[in-house]
């Protein structure tokens, strides 16, 4: 937890946008509609850029540190942490990628039953 309160304004947005095809997955699991089915291939874009994007401000921010710091121990354990930590908006975009379009399988299995 330490972690997220710890986290930019721009951070918690990019994990905030891995969130959004999942919850279009659910809505799609109730509602298996071709409009739904239709927005959930730009949120999951949205997601998949999100997560990226959050990835790469996260090494920005380390190399930034990498030029404006004299190179000690403690500069590397600060840039190994801070490159753990710009990870985890890609993992989180690509974890719940993964499970809404498993959901979104069960979806398409629903609706098929229903035809």
């Amino acid at each position: 937890m330490d972690m997220i309160r710890g986290a930019s304004l721009f951070a918690l947005l990019t994990l905030m946008v891995g969130f959004v095809p999942l919850a279009m997955a659910v809505v799609y699991v109730v509602r298996p509609t071709e409009r739904n089915l239709a927005l959930m291939r730009p949120l999951s874009l949205a997601g998949l850029f999100g997560g990226i994007t959050g990835c790469v401000i996260g090494f920005i921010n380390v190399l930034r540190i990498f030029w404006t710091r004299e190179l000690t121990d403690k500069t590397y354990q600060t840039m190994a942490v801070g490159a753990a930590e710009s990870l985890v908006p890609v993992f989180v975009g690509f974890a719940c990628l993964t499970v809404a379009w498993l959901l979104v399988a069960v979806g398409m299995g629903r609706q098929t039953s229903r035809l």
